[in-house]
């Protein structure tokens, strides 16, 4: 009896595994040289779906598209219905530092070209939308540290189009984890999108509110200021515009990953649903305790 109830759950277990497994297809592709990105579909498509891309970070040196979790994000967000993409970009940075050491010009350089490599990524789906059975009304860029500078300067800096989308592009939203750009002045009421941000207030890398970059000296060459997520949120909400803005008092770069962890991505669902599908305009804050870090942002911002 025993071995076989040990047969029907093998039986049970493979047979839902195949199930999940054929509830999307993916497809590896090369957009650009020799960049290469994962495409997951659902099944019987054949409608226009939303389509999101995820970039993942690694300080612009490292990281790969096809991490686990990052596979596993695709899955999720195909199983509810979207053509989903992990990518891969040019890690300039590769044996380099990112940090107090590095040039400005080369940093700005990097954020840049990253920023283009997703244009591109979008370009070669949109190229081949009835393929891949893609709305192209609706695109959403999630990017994680370094990845989420990247998709920040992809919706907001639009000189990084230039060549790739047609000026009038507009991507339907951008989700940035722990990441910044480097002027808040590019995100004007004719520019902004639905935009959600995930940092902890005291991220030593890279800033929540207004602040330089890996916090460098102002006499060192890396020294470079950038507009973190509390300091962009505070701009669209000037402009009257929708946000969707999660602080961690006291927390660090660990944001960079939290949200796709399954106690946080309830949040990410929330924002999709309401802020990008619905076109709900909606200004919100959600404030986590969570963070045992002291810093002079967690003061400042926390005590507001």
């Amino acid at each position: 009896m025993r071995h076989f109830l040990a047969a029907v759950f093998i039986l049970t277990t493979c047979f839902l595994s195949a199930q999940s497994a054929s509830d999307f297809q993916k497809k590896t592709v090369v957009y650009e040289d020799t960049l290469a990105m994962d495409v997951f579909t659902p099944k019987g498509a054949a409608e226009a779906r939303p389509l999101l891309i995820y970039v993942h970070g690694g300080g612009f040196s490292g990281g790969k598209r096809d991490e686990a979790g990052h596979l596993a994000f695709c899955e999720r967000y195909t199983s509810k219905g979207w053509v989903t993409a992990t990518m891969s970009y040019h890690l300039t940075m590769k044996g380099k530092s990112f940090s107090c050491d590095q040039p400005v010009q080369n940093k700005i350089n990097t954020i840049f070209e990253a920023a283009r490599n997703i244009h591109q990524a979008v370009a070669y789906l949109i190229d081949r939308q009835t393929e891949f059975g893609i709305d192209p009304s609706r695109i959403v860029i999630v990017g994680s540290s370094a990845g989420a500078e990247a998709v920040v300067h992809a919706a907001y800096w639009k000189e990084t189009m230039t060549g790739i989308l047609p000026s009038n592009f507009e991507y339907a939203g951008v989700i940035s984890m722990a990441g910044a750009l480097l002027d808040a002045r590019w995100i004007t009421k004719e520019t902004a999108i639905p935009t959600a941000f995930f940092h902890g207030t005291c991220d030593n890398l890279v800033p929540y509110g207004n602040a330089p970059h890996h916090y460098c000296d102002a006499n060192e060459t890396g020294f470079m200021m950038l507009a973190g997520s509390y300091t962009l949120a505070e701009r669209l909400r000037s402009l009257d515009q929708q946000y969707y803005l999660v602080t961690d008092c006291g927390g660090g770069h660990e944001w960079a990953s939290k949200p796709i962890q399954d106690e946080y991505i309830g949040m990410i669902d929330d924002f999709l649903e309401s802020d990008v599908l619905n076109e709900r305009h909606r200004q919100t804050h959600i404030i986590y305790q969570e963070g045992k870090r002291s810093c002079d942002s967690a003061l400042s911002f926390c005590s507001q």
